[in-house]
């Protein structure tokens, strides 16, 4: 096959990856079986199936997916102690101290904890709070920003960050387990602090009697293993659909202004950021574009529902809506895309 048909065959793959999920809701409910066909398109198409291949899509989902279900048994385990431990702390500190330290150990913790098993203790904290409906909307907005952010500075937090690491673990970049911390932590951790910060802001002036958002049910061992099942086929279907696509990648994304790699990932907004990841990231980029695709992806995903793992889990056990949902996150995504554009583009050589 020559490389115009090459590279024209995978342009639809890309695109049907892009498009499909947003667009037809048997392929959203199935997202995790369509992107590991998608996956093996791509890899067929490109011709680079091969034994090595085989062994890093069955290898890399295992540490994320048995975190997701190791840590699902532990918070179950432990989840009627949580009303004590928030309790306690509102006592010590008042309610938006407690709220602002919840949101911030969620945030960092989520790249231990995983970002799924966070979003779960977050929807269990929102409905214990007691607090008005509008802010508790916000409140998980912003506490699903922290969470997507601080996912991403391990590879155990969330399938975007295994996805980058596994891509980027020979040279030049020889990512390990600490290269996204080293990577893109002064950014992330600010941004996780400011999340919270803007979570608790008043709290004291919410509260109600009866309550907004309520979890919709308790987990089962069924539910804690589908979902660790899921992951791991999502994080293969993302490991094969990022080989296959790296001819596409190493053509365009190399072409492209580090700022046009930036703003081009709002589209996270509505498409999942793994995925993107996993279409976007080549050991080719600079470091300087790794962090820019990175952030754009970070932060652009919190904006609506689909764009992030933390805003699909959080929102459907409380029940929050999209257009709730995008009346409390639009407007600060989008500023915090302008300040971390206009601060990496002058701090970032």
């Amino acid at each position: 096959m020559s490389d115009y048909l090459i590279i024209a065959g995978l342009a639809v793959i890309m695109a049907l990856t892009l498009a499909l999920p947003f667009s037809v809701k048997r392929v959203e409910d199935d997202l995790e079986a369509f992107l590991f066909v998608m996956g093996m398109a791509a890899v067929s198409v490109s011709g680079l199936w091969s034994l090595h291949l085989v062994h890093e899509a069955l290898k890399e989902p295992l540490p994320i997916t048995a975190a997701v279900a190791l840590v699902g048994f532990l918070f179950r385990a432990v989840r009627d102690r949580l009303r004590g431990w928030v309790n306690a702390l509102t006592r010590s500190l008042g309610l938006s101290g407690a709220i602002f330290v919840v949101v911030t150990l969620l945030g960092l913790g989520s790249s231990v904890l995983t970002a799924i098993v966070s979003a779960i203790v977050l929807a269990e904290v929102v409905t214990m709070l007691k607090l008005s409906r509008r802010f508790e909307v916000r409140l998980t907005v912003f506490a699903c920003y922290a969470i997507g952010l601080g996912a991403a500075l391990t590879p155990l937090g969330e399938p975007l960050s295994t996805i980058v690491v596994s891509k980027l673990k020979g040279p030049p970049h020889d990512a390990g387990f600490f290269y996204l911390l080293g990577q893109i932590g002064a950014w992330v951790i600010p941004g996780v602090l400011l999340s919270a910060f803007l979570a608790a802001r008043g709290a004291e002036a919410a509260e109600s009697a009866t309550g907004g958002l309520k979890e919709d049910s308790r987990e089962t061992n069924k539910d804690i293993l589908k979902r660790a099942g899921k992951v791991y086929l999502f994080v293969m279907a993302l490991v094969l659909l990022g080989a296959g696509l790296a001819p596409l990648a190493d053509r365009v994304m190399l072409s492209l202004p580090t700022w046009a790699l930036y703003w081009a990932n709002s589209v996270s907004a509505i498409l999942d950021n793994a995925t993107l990841a996993a279409a976007e990231v080549t050991p080719a980029l600079t470091d300087r574009q790794i962090t820019f695709i990175l952030m754009g992806l970070l932060v652009s995903g919190g904006m609506l529902i689909p764009g992030n793992i933390p805003n699909i889990v959080s929102s459907a056990k409380l029940g929050i809506k999209s257009k709730e949902w995008a009346r409390a996150a639009l407007p600060y995504g989008f500023a915090l895309m302008l300040a971390y554009f206009v601060l990496m583009t002058l701090i970032i050589r």
